[in-house]
């Protein structure tokens, strides 16, 4: 804390800030026109962090060029992307000025406005006598206010303060406000569209099986989350569905980044219609909604039931690299166990899916339902499947060896090995398992010998389907030959 010379007496005070004198007189302020002149807004909301709003305001202007106050607008407002749009009224409409008010009004604020102005301090007697105004400079407000009382100086971190006016240039909430050319004024409707940040939606699910893990029944959520700084009541709600370009300007750069934007279409009963629009889907809620700021908002996108599943077993048990004689050896490997779903009409669903997180839960033998694990989708049009990893088999594991390595002539003079491996899957269950078995192979190859049937996923991948008995085990031995 700075100390300041003896001779020069400090008063401390207690700080408060009190409202202005009766009677004083107050700077014009431009006209206003808050959200209760509003006869239409409407939101377009996008997946990541982004919304496009559209607020139709009835506002009565003076004639020629006056200024506007445009209240009541998100704090996350783009103020570059404002667009204006007369609906109605008499005469030309046209704005020569835009300014984004977003220095706030506070009492740090308001001080810092009243440097080298006058203002009334209350000062404190002592004792049991009262205390009384004086008008006082204020001098500084750099750590802490400095004020000039007749030829003294008073110091404090706050003082109990009364200020004649609010500065013009002060808001109390973020504010658009336009030089506007009315020509000869009147009544007009405007619309003022702008993109915001810190509001978006996405998808979660719910798929619930039945007992036998074949059929599940299925329902859509789109979450709104709005942070905005704003409250949207009574808007019309719509979801564009696509992959949205935005340039973005990050450290200096301009910078080119896709927006994840969810997809989504529900059933004729569900509460949002689909239709095309540009490269994207565009999704509309059939009523009108109250979206708070600061509040978590979940709607019904869609609900189906019955839809046949198929619970898959996959042993990945060289997930990360081939071996060579040099490899590092990694065995006991997870047996994962997936789902999948057919996103088809003829399963009784059959619509595009926005990316999210699917929730799967199954009932036990009580009929309870448990959770069972969770997945996330990426877009998913109708008519492609959808796989979901819930989680890895307790009851089912398996074991990878390599069995042999020699190293061999390469007609085309690369490297080439003779590679032999042997896979094997325990199944402590009371019941007969199938399991997928996916094995790496790298370069250029061949398989020599196989216990059992393969196919070729891809390039460079083999795989088995192989059954494994109750309480038993399978084993798969293959060789293959590789030139790199």
């Amino acid at each position: 804390m700075k100390r300041f010379p003896r001779a020069v007496p400090i008063l401390f005070m207690t700080a408060l800030f009190a409202a202005a004198p009766a009677g004083a007189v107050r700077a014009a302020l431009p006209a206003q026109v808050r959200d209760t002149a509003r006869s239409a807004l409407s939101l377009t909301l996008y997946n990541q962090n982004l919304a496009l709003v559209r607020d139709v305001r009835r506002l009565d202007l003076a004639p020629g060029v006056s200024d506007l106050q445009f209240l009541d607008v998100p704090s996350a407002i783009d103020p570059t992307s404002v667009h204006i749009r007369p609906l109605g009224g008499a005469g030309a409409l046209t704005v020569l000025e835009q300014n984004y008010r977003y220095d706030l009004m506070s009492p740090g604020k308001l001080l810092e406005k009243y440097v080298g102005r006058d203002l009334d301090v209350f000062v404190s007697e002592g004792g049991d006598r009262p205390g009384r105004w004086v008008r006082a400079t204020l001098l500084s407000t750099t750590e802490g206010p400095v004020y000039r009382i007749g030829d003294r100086i008073a110091v404090g971190e706050g003082m109990r303060v009364r200020l004649p006016d609010v500065p013009p240039d002060l808001a109390a909430r973020p504010t658009l406000v336009w030089k506007m050319d009315a020509g000869p004024g009147g009544a007009r409707t405007i619309e003022a569209s702008y993109l915001t940040s810190s509001i978006s939606w996405h998808a979660d699910y719910i798929a619930a099986l039945a007992q036998d893990g074949k059929h599940a029944d299925v329902t859509g959520w789109v979450t709104i989350d709005n942070r905005s700084g704003a409250a949207y009541r009574n808007a019309s709600v719509q979801l564009v569905a696509g992959d949205v370009h935005r340039v973005l300007e990050a450290k200096g750069f301009l910078v080119g980044r896709e927006m994840d934007l969810a997809r989504a279409e529900a059933p004729a009963a569900a509460p949002f219609t689909e239709e095309g629009f540009f490269e994207y889907h565009l999704y509309t809620l059939n009523r009108k909604s109250t979206i708070l700021d600061n509040e978590t908002k979940q709607i019904q996108l869609l609900a189906a039931r019955d839809i046949p599943v198929t619970k898959e077993m996959l042993y990945f048990g060289a997930a990360d690299q081939w071996r060579t004689e040099d490899g590092e050896m990694r065995s006991n490997q997870k047996v994962g166990v997936y789902l999948r779903i057919r996103n088809a009409k003829a399963n009784r669903l059959g619509v595009p899916l926005p990316k999210g997180k699917v929730r799967v839960y199954q009932q036990d033998a009580r009929g309870t339902e448990q959770f069972v694990g969770e997945d996330a989708i990426d877009h998913t049009p109708r008519d492609e499947e959808i796989k979901l990893k819930v989680g890895d088999a307790f009851d089912v594991v398996g074991t990878r060896r390599q069995t042999e390595f020699k190293r061999t002539f390469s007609i085309k003079g690369f490297y080439a090995a003779d590679v032999g491996f042997e896979v094997e899957i325990r199944n402590h269950k009371e019941t007969p398992v199938t399991v997928g078995i996916i094995e790496p192979v790298p370069g250029d190859w061949k398989v020599i010998s196989s216990s059992h049937p393969w196919k070729k996923d891809e390039a460079h991948t083999l795989r088995f389907g192989v059954k494994v008995p109750a309480n038993g085990s399978t084993k798969v031995t293959y060789r293959v030959h590789v030139e790199f």
